[in-house]
């Protein structure tokens, strides 16, 4: 008899007996393999949670008391226990629910998250709310996991509980991974840390032995504080945070994760639970390549054989791989430095071939930017991979390490524009508006691969400061992606067609789908269109805008990315400054507004710069 579909609340879940959780857990695991089977989404992450999130919402009063998942993609069982289990065939598609915790769509998502390391500050957040509003009887949890421990922002969390913190529980969900293998000290010393077994038997042995002896309290005070101090110079990094921790166990096995959560589970102030983990846990595919079952994509239960895309072109992140691995052969200057994604912005290419020349740093974005700033001031050439959406993370380090230093260092940032089912927290849509503020800095984006190569072998000559390259989570649009490097003049465009009735200006590779929109628009309409790559947001390639400023009445800019503050934001500064006043623009792009997942066309679609929106827009003009 099932159990999971009589389940739809934590309320329901609390009804069971212990003895029927690990059913349950089974239950679930096979429930988010067949669906995410044909339905893609996190695999590895959330079956290696399914024993913790049962746990939890069988012992706490949840949404009363506050869980925090980081990172969210750990979270599907989470969803399923809490009134998502019949809609999550909608899970990332348009109006469904997302993929990961997000605090509009259900009470029990108390903290939204797609973003790493941010789950100890946001529950420390809500313990101390807790305290100052006489919400004495709410828990708060953080669950921690897939590498998040190593960001900074969850060091300075745990810093500042360790003398904040009332009634705060970190969860350390160990699985030795985030998307690719983790890496670090941090990472070795989780791995092999004995002290605090030894440091917990004896614990766990001495209030037994001595709680029940009244006279002897003070001696058994005295002896513990000397011991716990002893121990933390032996090496306990969290009972140095003033964290009480508890570990390792087995957390995926649901009878020793309950009966250490219901052991501490009255216990104040700040304390860790060390949980090992196995990402995948449950499916032997995924647990035997568990960077590729990170998020695998359409596959078969059974056979377990990915569905793989027959196309034969590249993505742009490839071709990045294969370029810098070119480059670094001919240019010894030339390293690689990404924060946790050699696989995901194919880095591993490089890798693979000059091991000592490439550096994950871990998931620190903004340790990742003052790193390669710094092995440029010593004459390296640091070409520093950072998706779009954690870019943001990092803004800071880019100016003052980076910039203000006068260091070449190029910034690839991948995932560029809307990237579709991950949704809100992982578009990359602002990297133009934020940094073209800044001075002394190049943003640029390719067309296609050709421009792409060339666009990195003009960076590699350094001499330019920080070199931003955007490009966006697609494949291609070239079969034959290998061309001769051309170095490209900074700040110029390439016009792509010549017209005389209206002037479309556009920024990477969403230049391509104007293309055919242009096409369309002048067979079925008696117009002549100018079209323009402009490839640099900054700095604007002015000579070609004065003159289109002179010549048009009517332009068209287009960007993968936000209209506030955006190219069509610089270009229209450029004509109000130099007075081309009887010119109309019309930006098309992102509007002002937050993006939410769907598959990309239609969210092209939604924001309106789709093909078909496009090609209204240049016959709109000739009406």
């Amino acid at each position: 008899m099932s159990l999971l579909c009589n389940i739809n609340t934590p309320a329901d879940l609390k009804k069971l007996d212990k003895k029927e959780l690990p059913q349950l857990c089974q239950e679930i695991r096979e429930f988010i393999i067949n669906k995410l089977s044909h339905n893609p989404g996190h695999l590895g992450s959330s079956l290696g949670t399914v024993e913790i999130t049962v746990a939890l919402h069988y012992l706490y009063d949840t949404p009363n008391d506050k869980l925090v998942w980081d990172v969210g993609h750990q979270a599907y069982t989470h969803k399923i226990l809490t009134g998502r289990r019949e809609m999550f065939d909608t899970n990332r598609k348009k109006d469904g629910i997302s993929g990961f915790p997000k605090r509009s769509e259900s009470e029990y998502d108390a903290f939204g998250g797609g973003h790493a390391s941010v789950s100890i500050s946001a529950a420390l957040g809500m313990d101390v709310a807790a305290q100052q509003t006489g919400q004495n009887k709410t828990k708060c949890v953080a669950i921690i996991g897939d590498g998040s421990i190593g960001g900074g922002l969850a060091f300075e969390g745990l810093n500042n509980a360790g003398v904040l913190a009332k009634d705060l529980l970190v969860i350390l969900n160990d699985n030795d991974m985030s998307i690719d293998p983790n890496v670090g000290a941090l990472k070795d010393y989780l791995l092999y840390i004995t002290t605090s077994r030894k440091y917990n038997k004896i614990k766990y042995k001495l209030k037994r032995g001595f709680n029940r002896v009244p006279c002897v309290s003070r001696f058994v005070h005295k002896l513990w504080t000397g011991l716990k101090s002893s121990l933390i110079q032996s090496g306990n990094l969290f009972e140095a945070f003033h964290f009480r921790y508890f570990g390792t166990v087995d957390g995926n096995d649901i009878n020793a994760v309950i009966s250490v959560l219901e052991d501490m589970k009255n216990i104040g102030g700040p304390k860790l639970l060390h949980l090992t983990t196995l990402k995948g846990k449950g499916y032997q595919p995924a647990e035997t390549s568990q960077t590729a079952w990170h998020a695998p994509g359409l596959f078969d239960t059974v056979t377990g054989k990915r569905c793989s895309d027959t196309s034969t072109l590249l993505r742009y992140q490839d071709i990045f791989g294969h370029t810098i691995t070119e480059l670094a052969e001919t240019n010894k200057k030339i390293v690689g430095v990404t924060p946790a994604m050699p696989t995901g912005c194919s880095l591993n290419i490089m890798q693979q071939v000059m091991p000592d020349r490439v550096f994950d740093v871990g998931i620190a974005e903004g340790h990742a930017v003052t790193f390669s700033g710094g092995m440029a001031t010593n004459g390296l050439l640091p070409f520093c991979n950072i998706y779009s959406t954690f870019m943001q993370r990092a803004y800071d380090n880019v100016i003052h390490d980076v910039v203000m230093q006068g260091v070449d260092v190029v910034f690839c940032i991948d995932r560029a524009g809307i990237v579709g089912e991950d949704g809100v927290t992982h578009h990359g849509l602002f990297d133009i508006a934020y940094f073209r503020c800044v001075p002394n800095i190049i943003i640029s984006s390719p067309l296609n691969e050709h421009e792409l190569r060339n666009l990195m072998y003009t960076a590699s000559f350094g001499g330019n400061g920080a070199f931003v390259i955007r490009y966006p989570r697609a494949k291609g649009v070239l079969a034959d992606w290998k061309n001769e490097f051309e170095k490209i003049e900074i700040g110029t465009s390439k016009t792509l067609k010549e017209g005389s009735d209206v002037a479309v200006l556009t920024i990477g590779p969403i230049g391509n789908m104007a293309k055919k929109a242009i096409e369309r628009a002048e067979k079925d309409s008696n117009i002549s269109v100018k079209h323009v790559d402009m490839r640099f947001a900054k700095p604007l390639d002015a000579k070609i805008l004065h003159e289109v400023g002179k010549t048009f009445t009517n332009v068209i800019t287009i960007e993968d990315g936000a209209l506030a503050g955006g190219m069509g934001s610089a270009i229209l500064e450029f004509f109000n400054d130099n007075q081309y006043n009887n010119v109309k623009v019309e930006r098309l792009g992102v509007p002002d507004r937050l993006i939410q997942h769907a598959h990309i066309p239609e969210l092209l679609e939604e924001c309106g710069y789709d093909e078909e929106a496009i090609y209204r827009a240049i016959i709109d003009k000739n009406i």
